[in-house]
C-alpha cells in the first residue's frame, strides 16, 4: 500500500516506518522541520514536510501523494511529566488533536482516501470496578478537559471515516520515549504499538482499539482477536 504517514519523525514513527517499509508499503512521511527530513529519508520513507495547521498545504501534500491509507501519529509532547512546561505540552498537544485531526482528514477525504489510522490515548476511562473496554465511558474530570476533550475530537473526527481506526495506546515505554520500562498501567512498549499500527491497516475494521499490555487497567482482546496484536513484540535490534 502507498501510506501517507503524518509524524512519521515522531517517537512511534521513528519505529513503524521501519516496520511498514519492511512489510512491503511505501510510505512518504511528514515532517514539520527541514532540518529532520534527512532522518525520515534514513528511515526508508520518503520525506515531505507539512505544517498539519496549515490546511491548504496539507490538502496539496495529501492529494500529491495519493496515497491508499493515512496513518496519525502525530504528537506535541515536547516536555516532560513532572517538568515546569508540562500543562504548556498538554495544551499544545491538545490543539494537535483538534486541529491537526480535523485538516489531517479533511485532507485525507479530498484525496478520496477513506482508511485513516489514529494514534490515541487508553488511560482516560472513567474509574470504575474491572478492567476497562472499548465502548467504557471515558472521564469526565474536569481537571483533565483538556485532554480528554481533545480526545474525544481526535476519536469522533476519525470515526467518521468510513474506515477510520483509533488505537487507544497505553503509556509508552522503549527506545525514543521518556520511560525505559513500564511504569504505571495501561503500558505498552513502542514497538508493540507500532507493530499494532501495521497489523490495522490490512486486518483492523472500522472502531476502536486498545493497545495495551494485561496490567489490569484495561482489555486489549479486541486487538489481539481481531489484529493478531502481540504486546510482547519487539523490532530485533540490528546485527
Amino acid at each position: 500500500m502507498r501510506i501517507f504517514l503524518a509524524g512519521a519523525g515522531g517517537a512511534i514513527g521513528r519505529r513503524l516506518t521501519p516496520l511498514l517499509i519492511e512489510a512491503g508499503h511505501t510510505v512518504v512521511g511528514t515532517t514539520r522541520s527541514a532540518d529532520k527530513a534527512a532522518a525520515v529519508a534514513a528511515l526508508g520513507a520518503e520525506p515531505v514536510v507539512v505544517d498539519v495547521f496549515d490546511a491548504g498545504q496539507l490538502t496539496d501534500a495529501v492529494k500529491a501523494v495519493a496515497p491508499e491509507v493515512v496513518i496519525h501519529q502525530l504528537t506535541d509532547l515536547a516536555f516532560a511529566p513532572d517538568s515546569l512546561r508540562y500543562a504548556e505540552g498538554l495544551a499544545r498537544n491538545a490543539r494537535l488533536r483538534i486541529e491537526g485531526t480535523r485538516n489531517l482528514t479533511t485532507a485525507a477525504r479530498a484525496a478520496g482516501v477513506t482508511r485513516l489510522v489514529t494514534q490515541s490515548i487508553a488511560w482516560i476511562y472513567a474509574l470504575a470496578d474491572g478492567v476497562r473496554v472499548e465502548s467504557d465511558p471515558l472521564d469526565a474530570d474536569p481537571a483533565k478537559a483538556t485532554t480528554i476533550d481533545a480526545v474525544r475530537v481526535l476519536e469522533d473526527t476519525t470515526l467518521a471515516m468510513p474506515q477510520g481506526i483509533v488505537l487507544r495506546y497505553g503509556f509508552l515505554y522503549g527506545p525514543g520515549t521518556w520511560y525505559a520500562a513500564a511504569v504505571k498501567p495501561p503500558s505498552v512498549h513502542i514497538d508493540a504499538a507500532a507493530e499494532a499500527c501495521v497489523l490495522a491497516l490490512s486486518k483492523g475494521k472500522p472502531g476502536v482499539y486498545n493497545i495495551a499490555e494485561d496490567d489490569g487497567y484495561c482489555s486489549s482482546d479486541k486487538a489481539k482477536r481481531d489484529l493478531g496484536f502481540d504486546a510482547g513484540f519487539r523490532i530485533s535490534p540490528s546485527p
